[in-house]
């Protein structure tokens, strides 16, 4: 059974940094991902960043790529993602999420992690 769950989030200051994590068990391995996407107040989710469970490729949001760095702990039971310069946009909730690279049906932590963002 897939275990996510999201930590990590607060209220910073656009430029400021912050580390999110997800603590993760039971994802699939070949052809999975791990990854991170982020929802504010009536708009769906989206994806931010993700990263292949087998190869350690990762892939990024235009609106993120080069402030945001996804990556997991040896031990595969930990994923993170470094926000660094972050700007009020990017305020929403942070969503851990796992699922078949190409398909759009991901499994998503419960409660997210919420990140707020003031200029």
């Amino acid at each position: 059974q897939v275990r996510l769950v999201e930590s990590g989030g607060g209220l910073v200051q656009a430029g400021d940094s912050l580390t999110l994590s997800c603590a993760t068990s039971g994802y699939g391995f070949t052809n999975h991902a791990l990854g991170w996407y982020r929802q504010t107040p009536g708009n769906e989710r989206t994806f931010v960043a993700s990263i292949s469970v087998t190869t350690g490729k990762t892939w990024y949001a235009t609106s993120v790529e080069g402030r945001f760095t996804i990556a997991r702990d040896d031990a595969g039971d930990t994923l993170f993602l470094q926000m660094n310069n972050l700007k009020p946009e990017d305020t929403a909730r942070y969503y851990c999420a796992t699922g078949i690279l190409g398909s759009p049906n991901w499994t998503y932590g419960d409660q997210g992690t919420q990140v707020t963002v003031s200029s």
